[in-house]
């Protein structure tokens, strides 16, 4: 689960991460409102209206303004929000800015020049550990750095049972070329998000730019957090941050139905009970000349109501030309599956695209009959290979 930039530095906040301060806002007169408070009691005479959406990027895309008095910092606000955001990560129709952070100015000039780093923490899953990875280049351009100046990336892995250590916390500050307050300062900010990271069960912190101030102090100056959803059972109050607005209203159905759903960019529609045979699946469709549209998992309790809900969710798709349902009957018998398969067909109503069924396993006989002799326009195949060649032949 995904967290907007204000829920994510107020997550770092409460385990004592520094951070840029900000106001949520959802009107331009909250964002003048915001722009006076951080003026008055910040003491920032500009500020920063970022649009909040759940995307990288926003800079580049005018999701970010600079705004030098509350008056400007109105006009930004009307610009950004409401807006379609368009950015490398998001669609090319972008997504909607329903809310934007108002944030105080933290590049004054002082004593040094303010300093941008890159700092993320995530799971290396090759290693089995935990991995921060750090640069001196950081901004809006970190994947242009790692693309063609790798050297200056570094990483430092996390041994699971013995946490970060203080000499792995030096070292990430030397490398990052600190000393004196700056050092200091990094060294409680690496200490604070690692504990941040692994208190909050989440999969990937980025904080891009963490910045050195014109006074050594590091803040975070953005927030990208990513929760496990596995864990959130542990976080309620977490998973009650939840903006399902910003999520895709296909899955969102999908979660509420308690099915694992994934659109895809593909034309084969494709619903099976574990997450293994899914990606068996998936490939078998890509091999008969077909792309996946998506991965649909219903789980061990394959009964008439789930696959009716799994089918409505696969046609909302209108890429999709073909289904494949590909089921192996171990805990659910097969011949409910079929059953399901015919009342949630009767249900739906007219369905316009070709529907494979294979199913495998306890019944799987009687399954196939059930197919065969309930008059519905559906191909029925026992075998892997057979599926297979039914999908080759509905897609010519």
């Amino acid at each position: 689960m995904n967290l907007h930039e204000y829920q994510g530095k107020e997550l770092l906040k409460s385990y004592g991460v520094k951070i840029q301060e900000g106001i949520l806002c959802h009107t331009p007169d909250e964002v003048f409102e915001a722009a006076n408070r951080l003026r008055t009691e910040r003491n920032s005479e500009g500020c920063v209206v970022k649009a909040q959406v759940h995307a990288g990027g926003r800079g580049k895309g005018g999701g970010v303004k600079f705004a030098p008095t509350p008056e400007k910092a109105r006009e930004k606000g009307q610009d950004i929000l409401g807006m379609m955001l368009v950015t490398p990560q998001t669609s090319a129709a972008g997504k909607l800015v329903r809310k934007v952070l108002v944030c105080e100015d933290a590049y004054i000039p002082g004593a040094s020049d303010p300093k941008e780093f890159y700092i993320s923490v995530l799971m290396d899953r090759a290693k089995k550990c935990d991995v921060i990875i750090y640069s001196t280049e950081g901004g809006m351009d970190i994947e242009k750095v790692a693309e063609e100046t790798p050297h200056l990336v570094h990483k430092e892995w996390i041994d699971p049972l013995l946490g970060l250590r203080p000499f792995q916390v030096n070292k990430i500050c030397f490398n990052l070329g600190l000393s004196g307050t700056a050092f200091k300062e990094m060294s409680a900010f690496v200490t604070s998000l690692y504990k941040a990271y692994v208190a909050s069960d989440a999969s990937l912190f980025e904080i891009n730019p963490c910045l050195k101030t014109s006074s050594d102090t590091i803040i975070a100056v953005d927030a990208k957090v990513s929760i496990d959803d596995n864990a959130l059972f542990r976080h309620p109050d977490l998973e009650a941050q939840r903006d399902k607005d910003e999520e895709d209203p296909t899955e969102v159905i999908a979660s509420e139905a308690d099915l694992n759903y994934v659109k895809l960019d593909g034309n084969v529609g494709c619903m099976v009970n574990g997450a293994g045979l899914a990606m068996a699946t998936m490939d078998m469709i890509q091999l008969s000349g077909g792309e996946p549209a998506n991965f649909l998992d219903v789980g061990g309790t394959a009964n008439a109501e789930r696959v009716e809900k799994a089918f409505n969710i696969i046609l909302s798709d209108p890429n999709v030309k073909a289904i494949l349902v590909n089921i192996f009957g171990g805990i659910v018998r097969c011949d409910r599956v079929a059953q399901g398969v015919i009342d949630a067909y009767n249900n739906i109503g007219a369905i316009n695209v070709p529907i494979i069924v294979r199913l495998q396993g306890t019944n799987a006989d009687i399954a196939k009959k059930m197919i065969d002799e309930s008059g519905l326009k559906v191909y029925s195949a026992i075998e892997l290979k057979e599926a297979a060649e039914l999908v080759k032949k509905v897609l010519s």
